[in-house]
C-alpha cells in the first residue's frame, strides 16, 4: 500500500523536474549543451525529454489508478463502525420498540 504511494512521490518529483528542464519554445536543457561534439544533437535531447516526460505521466496515471485498489484490499471488506453508524444502529433499535442500547465496538 506505501508502495504505490511512494512511487508516486517519486514520479511526481521526475516529472517535475524534466519539466522544469524543457523550455516551452524548444530550448531548456537541449539550447545549453548545444556544442558540435555533443554526442545527443539538439533534437534527440528534446525528444527524449519529451518522450521521458509521455513514459512518466503515463506510470504516474496506472499508479493513480491502481492506489485505491490496492487501498481497498488491504483494509479488507468488514465495514468500520463510525460514530454516525452507531447513532443510526440507536434510532433503529428504539424505532423498533427495543430499548437496549448497541454496545460500541472497538477496533
Amino acid at each position: 500500500m506505501y508502495i504505490i504511494l511512494v512511487l508516486v512521490i517519486i514520479v511526481c518529483v521526475l516529472l517535475g523536474l524534466i519539466v522544469l528542464v524543457q523550455n516551452s519554445k524548444g530550448g531548456g536543457l537541449a539550447a545549453n549543451f548545444s556544442a558540435p561534439t555533443q554526442v545527443m544533437g539538439v533534437r534527440q535531447t528534446a525528444d527524449f525529454l519529451e518522450k521521458a516526460t509521455w513514459w512518466l505521466v503515463g506510470i504516474l496515471v496506472v499508479l493513480c489508478l491502481m492506489a485505491p485498489i490496492v487501498w481497498h484490499n488491504s483494509t479488507g471488506s468488514k465495514p468500520k463502525t463510525t460514530v454516525v453508524n452507531q447513532q443510526q444502529n440507536a434510532n433503529n433499535a428504539q424505532q423498533d420498540g427495543n430499548t437496549a442500547t448497541p454496545t460500541a465496538q472497538n477496533e
